[in-house]
């Protein structure tokens, strides 16, 4: 943990407003960027005075703010998420009483901590888990910081400020931050245009309170939630009092309140019936308390199985509706399709339950690499006839030219379009579910009979893939020949690379060589090792990386393709750039066997993704060809790895011979012939498949006719 005067690449980047990618290029070219002071070797840390001064120099240092003022003086204070949460009062005095805060800012030392808790006692109530309101002296600068930050910035972005870092000290699997623009799509489900919103609003696990701040925001008269993290229960309090001053005289006064707990186990609002439940559970949360709710009366479609958690809360949620009050979860894709709760969902889907699953683009939300879902749920009126149709909606799959980039978890630039879809679909859905059009490729309604098959798969995309469309039969003829054609070209390439000289025998023995160990090569110098940098959360790699850059992940250095992946928006550390000649191996072996990479211009600025390491060779001293071939020889491998079930490789015990330059460069030109006639069978092994299926296609479709003179071949 850095010191109070340190900070690491990640605070140098934001401090600079520049990404971590321009840190870790400044500190490579420029020999005068201060060395490092502290921290570990993934995650270095720096002085803040040399930092400052070295940016200052260069033009680089924006004008200071009192929100930077403000984290200088939490890092000093080395104040901790409980610590921060004593401030929230004196934050939302700012938004009741702005004037005397910002008079507040010039009392004398020996005031301003009796002024401070006096305040921040009279403003503390419904924000919990405040603890001992009382100030020292030696917070005068942290005060006066915080009091100058509300006056200046507004008390939303102070808290905001002081909710910065709970991703590192909140340790509660699975809890997320519901992004604003998409908090704002679920609370606009609730309620169609020119209806009345719900006035009763709960969200069982409210986080920082994006969802109860949408809700509120939209005419919810009284809002409740309830998290199990104190210090984030208190931001969300403190979030919806500075809204709901803000909101006066023209809104109403209404209730709220958050309460700290596990909802699930001690549950703070047991007799609650909310007109609507807004909730983006904890994913993949095993210990939720399977053994001891197992005759909870919540459970009214069964009793989840310890592996579906998401399906206890969705039951949660149901068992604080009032009987026709909605419900909008977030949820991640499995609950739709995994075995152990198809029994429940087939109990939802018969009991009218589910109204509609929406499968939403790629990103736009923790976790970013996987497409969540929004399921609406109604509970079920004893009255009321029960449905027959649910409506799939498959917004994660945008027609070309449409895009749904969630860098961060932040919706892209084409959100609006993917949010209007979404809400159209719904309410003209909502109004006559019946009769509702399909939106090809899109949204149906499906029946509830068509549901409740063997595997209760509720899957958006599984129910409305389109039909593919007809082709014309002259110009699937004219795409196959095309195809064809390619293909010819990449079988003759192929052939021409396995052609050529023969590779003569060394000998009536083989050949030796004197070898090192990678190892002795990073002692001596002529290698160095990277790894990817730690990760916080977990997570795979999803969103772009910095600058917009590109990763490289284990399964593009097997399957030899380029760069396919995103990286992760909460790694610690610096990013790995690569660069060509860069020599890169998996750190998993597949099947007994592993191929090292040697890196190319179409690689160079790609980042390095997790399980890789990169071995970045002295060019004078090796060839990088050379370097790969023996890396990924099997024997070489072997001796170097370890494991039964999960194979991983040691790289520092691998071996390489010791071969005058000259030589490397002749057994690394023969390494790379034999990684272009692997580049070229993909290719052909691509193509055939592409063919064959378009050729398949035309016939069984009544487009293209056998062509004649074909021999029947072997029977």
């Amino acid at each position: 943990m850095p010191q109070p005067s340190q900070v690491t690449a990640a605070e140098i980047s934001r401090l600079a407003g520049v990404t971590r990618a321009t840190v870790s290029n400044w500190r490579r070219r420029h020999p005068d960027f201060p060395a490092p002071t502290g921290g570990t070797e993934n995650s270095p840390a720096y002085d803040l005075a040399a930092v400052r001064a070295w940016l200052a120099t260069r033009g680089q240092l924006p004008a200071a703010s009192s929100a930077d003022d403000l984290r200088t003086a939490l890092r000093a204070s080395a104040s901790d998420v409980a610590h921060r949460s004593r401030l929230l009062p004196l934050v939302v005095a700012g938004s009741r009483v702005a004037d005397t805060v910002r008079k507040a800012v010039e009392l004398p030392d020996d005031r301003l901590p009796g002024w401070a808790a006096r305040t921040a006692r009279s403003h503390a109530a419904g924000i919990p888990g405040t603890g001992n309101l009382t100030y020292h002296a030696t917070e005068v600068g942290l005060l006066r910081a915080l009091l100058r930050c509300v006056a200046e910035e507004g008390p939303a972005r102070t808290v905001d400020v002081l909710a910065e870092g709970d991703l590192n000290d909140i340790k509660a699997s699975g809890q997320y931050l519901t992004p604003e623009p998409v908090a704002d799509l679920i609370a606009d489900l609730l309620a169609g245009p020119g209806e009345p919103y719900p006035e009763k609003v709960f969200d069982p696990a409210c986080g920082g309170g994006s969802l109860l701040l949408a809700a509120a925001a939209r005419g919810a008269a009284e809002v409740y939630g309830q998290d199990v993290v104190p210090a984030v229960a208190a931001q969300a309090a403190a979030r919806l009092a500075i809204q709901a001053e803000a909101t006066r005289p023209q809104v109403e006064a209404r209730r709220q309140q958050v309460e700290v707990g596990d909802s699930m186990r001690h549950d703070a609002f047991p007799a609650l019936v909310a007109d609507a439940v807004l909730c983006a559970p904890p994913y993949g949360q095993r210990d939720w308390g399977h053994e001891e709710l197992a005759y909870d009366p919540r459970w009214l479609f069964g009793l989840p199985p310890k592996g579906e958690p998401e399906l206890a809360w969705l039951q949660h949620c149901l068992a604080h509706l009032t009987p026709g009050g909605r419900a909008v979860l977030l949820m991640p894709p499995g609950p739709a399709l995994r075995p152990s709760g198809r029994r429940i969902r087939a109990e939802m889907v018969r009991g009218g339950a589910l109204r509609a699953v929406l499968a939403l683009p790629v990103g736009v939300a923790q976790p970013l690499h996987i497409s969540l879902h929004l399921w609406l749920l109604e509970r079920p009126h004893p009255q009321a006839s029960l449905p027959s149709t649910v409506l799939m909606l498959d917004a994660a799959a945008p027609e070309p030219g449409r895009t749904a980039d969630g860098a961060g978890g932040r919706p892209g630039s084409d959100w609006s379009t993917v949010r209007d879809a979404v809400l159209d679909a719904w309410h003209d859905f909502d109004r006559q579910p019946d009769t509702f059009e399909p939106i090809p490729g899109t949204a149906r309604a499906v029946p509830v009979v068509d549901l409740l098959d063997e595997a209760v798969d509720l899957t958006p995309t599984r129910h409305v893939r389109a039909a593919p469309v007809p082709a014309k039969p002259d110009e699937l003829a004219e795409l196959a020949y095309e195809l064809r054609g390619r293909l010819r070209r990449a079988a003759s390439g192929l052939a021409t690379l396995s052609g050529g000289q023969p590779w003569p025998a060394a000998g009536a023995e083989a050949v030796s060589w004197r070898t090192a160990s990678v190892a002795d090569l990073l002692r001596g110098e002529a290698l160095t090792l990277l790894r990817a940098p730690v990760v916080v959360r977990g997570s795979s790699p999803a969103g772009p990386g910095p600058d917009g850059a590109r990763v490289l992940t284990a399964r593009d250095v097997t399957s030899r393709r380029p760069a396919s992946g995103t990286a992760d928006d909460e790694t610690a550390g610096e990013d790995v750039e690569i660069r060509p000649g860069d020599v890169i191996l998996p750190e998993l072996l597949h099947g007994g066997a592993g191929a090292a990479r040697v890196a190319d211009s179409g690689d160079a600025g790609c980042l390095l993704g997790r399980a890789l390491h990169l071995l970045r060779p002295d060019p004078a001293r090796l060839d990088p060809w050379f370097l790969a071939g023996f890396l990924s020889a099997e024997d070489n491998l072997s001796a170097a790895s370890s494991g039964t079930s999960v194979v991983r490789v040691d790289p520092r015990r691998l071996r390489i011979p010791l071969l005058p330059l000259a030589e490397q460069r002749r057994y690394g030109r023969a390494f790379r012939q034999l990684h272009a006639m692997r580049t070229a069978a993909d290719l052909a092994n691509r193509l055939a498949d592409e063919t064959a299926r378009t050729l398949a296609a035309g016939l069984t479709g009544g487009a293209l006719l056998p062509p004649d003179g074909i021999s029947e071949g072997p029977r």
